[in-house]
């Protein structure tokens, strides 16, 4: 069985591009298809993020110049999440630090990159814990150097 480190790895698509906040600074906003809160918050921690809040339909993390505001609707079927990006500063004490698109995108790569790999971890781990009970055992588990992992299972007969 072939688990490429990209399974289930998140779409990030432009949602409704830049925008201002009451304070001046740049939102930019974007879409994602990433639904357990709980393997975001260990992926952003993973991209050096700090989570100052998490609820099931809300999280805030926190790098050293960027905040975003990950939020979703629970009353629609696919539970997106929707992402403002928004620079840390304050407009009046010229301590804004803008987000660019092209920050956005670093960011949204290293996200989707460390949640993939989380994803991955999860399904590994339940693998591992259900392939006894369905009569299999694990006779081989390699990773590349694309961080892709083949396990090869046995089935006993």
């Amino acid at each position: 069985m072939l688990i490429p480190a990209a399974i289930a790895a998140a779409t990030w698509a432009a949602s409704h591009g830049e925008k201002r906040d009451s304070e001046g600074r740049t939102v930019i906003g974007v879409s994602t298809r990433m639904r357990d809160v709980g393997l975001l918050t260990e992926a952003l921690a993973d991209t050096r993020a700090v989570v100052t809040q998490r609820s099931d339909d809300s999280l805030i993390a926190r790098w050293q110049n960027v905040s975003a505001h990950f939020h979703r609707d629970p009353a629609r079927a696919d539970a997106a999440w929707e992402v403002d990006f928004i620079g840390q500063g304050r407009a009046e004490r010229r301590e804004l630090s803008q987000v660019t698109e092209e920050s956005v995108q670093g960011i949204v790569a290293a996200v989707d990159a460390a949640y993939g790999r989380r994803v991955q971890q999860a399904v590994l781990t339940r693998l591992r814990e259900r392939a006894p009970q369905a009569g299999m055992t694990i006779a081989s588990e390699t990773v590349d150097d694309t961080d892709t992992v083949t396990v090869v299972l046995d089935l006993a007969v």
